[in-house]
């Protein structure tokens, strides 16, 4: 595994997709197999996945899944996180930040699009700043929702509730953010 410490970017971004995930252990198998197949995908489709790194959850599924067909796995973890070992140890690359906000404009500079799979607080948090970053043209790569079985629906009621009180322009809608409802969808919609 190669493990870079704030060092200039070398990966063709054109060429990664970033993906936002739980990395909590014990959830529903559906989730953790909607995370195995997209990692799969991506990795078959010639993509490396760049994810937060972690050893467990969705984020390790998707890990696993792109490195069963022989892709690249970059992870990108803040220091704090690898001194307590939870990185993934099949990554093909560890970038190494110093914060949670230099990991998650990182994730997003290697990054040509995201897709958030069912998660916490925070994947709520990634979604919502790289939504946000795209509203202000500092994301310029597709957000693509997995709505696993409906685990988004009431995200994306809340957003629509958004756009119907007037905190967002109706018409940026469905520009700042694409749904799917499967790995693959969720996939092609983030190229």
């Amino acid at each position: 595994m190669e493990i870079h410490f704030n060092t200039p970017m070398t990966t063709d971004t054109t060429k990664a997709i970033g993906i936002y995930g739980a990395s909590r252990q014990h959830i529903d198998p559906k989730y953790l197999s909607a995370a195995h197949e997209l990692g799969r995908l991506i990795g078959e489709r010639g993509y490396a996945l760049v994810s937060g790194g972690g050893r467990a959850g969705l984020m390790a599924a998707a890990i696993d899944g792109v490195l069963e067909v022989g892709g690249e796995a970059i992870g990108v973890l803040p220091r704090f996180m690898v001194e307590r070992g939870w990185q993934h140890q099949g990554l093909t690359r560890m970038e190494v930040t110093e914060t949670m906000h230099t990991r998650k404009e990182l994730m997003a500079r290697l990054s040509q699009g995201i897709i958030a799979l069912p998660g916490g607080v925070g994947t709520l948090d990634e979604l919502m700043e790289i939504i946000t970053w795209r509203q202000l043209h500092l994301y310029h790569g597709q957000v693509v929702i997995l709505n696993v079985d409906g685990y988004y629906d009431p995200l994306l009621a809340m957003l629509q509730r958004i756009v119907d009180q007037g905190f967002m322009r109706s018409e940026t809608d469905n520009e700042l953010w694409r749904v799917a409802s499967t790995p693959l969808q969720a996939l092609t919609l983030a190229l």
